[in-house]
C-alpha cells in the first residue's frame, strides 16, 4: 500500500486533462472513454450514478456518450466523471500532489499541458473527474458538488 502526501493546495485556475474525453462532433456531443472494472466495482459504481448531483458547478447534467452508469457528464464544456478507472501509477509517488475536499481524497496530477486530472484515494474503486479548461474558474468546486455522492456511494477502502 503506498500513500501520497497530501499537501496544501492554492491551485490557479485549473484545466484538466481531457485524454478521456474529446468532442465527437461538431454539434458539442461529448464522449468519455466507459472504463471495464470487476462486478464489484461495476455495482459500486452504479451506486454512485444513482447519487450523483444533477447540477455540478452550477452546470446540468449531460451525459457522454456512449451512454454508461460508469460515466457522467455536466455542463458545455463537460466535466466528466469515469467510475472504476484503473489505480493510476502516480499513486506509488511519495511525492505525488494530493487533496482533501469535503472528506474525500483526491490524487491531483498535472498534465504536460497544465491540466488537472483527479482520482478518487483510498476508496474501494477509483473515481476520475475531469474539467475541461474553460470550466475551471471556480477552482475545486466541482470536487465540493461531487464529495457527498462518493462518501455516500463508494466506501473507505482500497480498490
Amino acid at each position: 500500500m503506498n500513500f501520497f502526501r497530501p499537501r496544501p493546495v492554492a491551485l490557479p485556475p485549473l484545466a484538466l486533462l481531457l485524454a478521456a474525453v474529446g468532442c465527437s462532433s461538431a454539434d458539442g456531443d461529448v464522449s468519455a472513454a466507459v472504463p471495464s472494472p470487476s462486478a464489484t466495482v461495476t455495482e459500486l459504481c452504479r451506486n454512485l450514478d444513482r447519487t450523483l448531483p444533477s447540477a455540478v458547478d452550477d452546470q446540468h447534467r449531460r451525459d457522454p456518450s456512449p451512454a454508461s452508469e460508469l460515466t457522467a457528464g455536466w455542463g458545455n464544456p463537460a466535466i466528466i466523471l469515469r467510475c472504476g478507472v484503473e489505480r493510476p501509477a502516480e499513486m506509488s509517488d511519495t511525492e505525488a500532489d494530493g487533496v482533501d475536499v469535503n472528506g474525500v481524497g483526491w490524487l491531483l496530477e498535472e498534465q504536460d499541458d497544465g491540466s488537472f486530472r483527479f482520482t478518487t484515494t483510498l476508496r474501494a474503486a477509483y473515481v476520475e473527474v475531469t474539467i475541461p479548461q474553460d470550466r475551471t474558474a471556480d477552482g475545486l468546486a466541482p470536487l465540493v458538488d461531487l464529495a457527498p455522492a462518493v462518501k455516500k456511494a463508494i466506501p473507505e477502502g482500497i480498490a
